[in-house]
């Protein structure tokens, strides 16, 4: 194949892209890992498009690869006592709290399906900026000015946190995503220094918005998400209606063809989550 052969491919591939979304409503946080899983697992060799899990947890903590256990400031019993899980995880970033009111949404994308503003292969930082902008449109939606914080990963009302951001990527398959307070219970942040930040209080939608202005459901706020996503990443958008309704898509799909710098091999995540049943996992 020429180069120019491959550079059409690789155009047309980008111009084919969509994101498929999916509001699976509230999923345990074990699930949600083996989702992600699952799906990555799919989107390497292009059995699905790019995907948009969104969801809600029970109460959970999660460790991120940079997370120090003294920022969350619970102890074991009182995390027992109030139902609150704890999981040691693989995507970037310090301690995060999720729960009940808070949409959680899971980006399975390949970074190779996206460019930037100038063209170029989208990098894990401008897939992080790109998240930031689709929440901080959605506050705007509801009326809620909201932006950044230099040097901060996150989306911010002033200097209070509302939307948590931490990714993963393997293979250029992205997976976790971000949390974003809705009508979330903040006193469950007490439990930690939400991503090890002791100066900075988090906040929500709820909270925030202006006087008269309603707040929707948590479905319908997916759905907002959804479509700020796809004005982003300037892809289309197609609901899907739940997971079967995308394994079937994806054992109908014939894998596609790789581009000429696109791995073979399964995610070491995807090993690590779906391997030797007898192997302890810490997820």
């Amino acid at each position: 194949m020429s180069p120019s052969d491959r550079r059409t491919r690789k155009l047309a591939t980008i111009k084919a892209a969509m994101i498929e979304y999916l509001y699976l409503r509230r999923v345990a946080y074990d699930e949600g890992l083996r989702l992600q899983a699952e799906i990555a697992a799919l989107r390497l060799p292009g059995r699905v498009d790019n995907v948009l899990l969104l969801l809600e947890h029970p109460p959970v903590l999660t460790l991120g690869r940079n997370a120090r256990r003294a920022n969350v400031l619970a102890s074991d019993e009182l995390l027992a006592a109030r139902g609150v899980a704890l999981h040691e995880i693989n995507r970037g970033g310090d301690v995060t709290y999720h729960g009940p009111g808070q949409l959680v949404g899971y980006p399975i994308f390949d970074l190779r399906s996206l460019v930037n503003a100038k063209g170029a292969r989208l990098g894990p930082v401008d897939f992080v900026r790109m998240m930031e902008e689709a929440l901080i449109r959605v506050c705007g939606v509801y009326g809620v000015r909201a932006g950044r914080i230099a040097g901060l990963t996150g989306v911010w009302c002033g200097e209070r946190k509302i939307g948590a951001i931490g990714i993963h990527v393997s293979r250029g398959i992205t997976s976790h995503g971000f949390a974003f307070n809705l009508t979330t219970d903040l006193r469950d942040f007490q439990l930690i220094n939400p991503c090890g930040i002791t100066d900075k209080p988090v906040t929500s939608l709820e909270r925030e918005i202006p006087e008269g202005v309603s707040l929707p459901g948590l479905e319908e706020m997916a759905h907002q998400a959804a479509r700020q996503f796809g004005h982003v990443f300037g892809q289309q958008l197609l609901a899907v209606e739940n997971i079967e309704a995308l394994r079937a898509q994806a054992a109908a799909a014939k894998p596609a063809m790789p581009g000429e710098d696109t791995p073979l091999q399964i995610p070491a995540e995807v090993e690590r989550l779906h391997g030797d049943p007898e192997r302890p996992v810490r997820a």
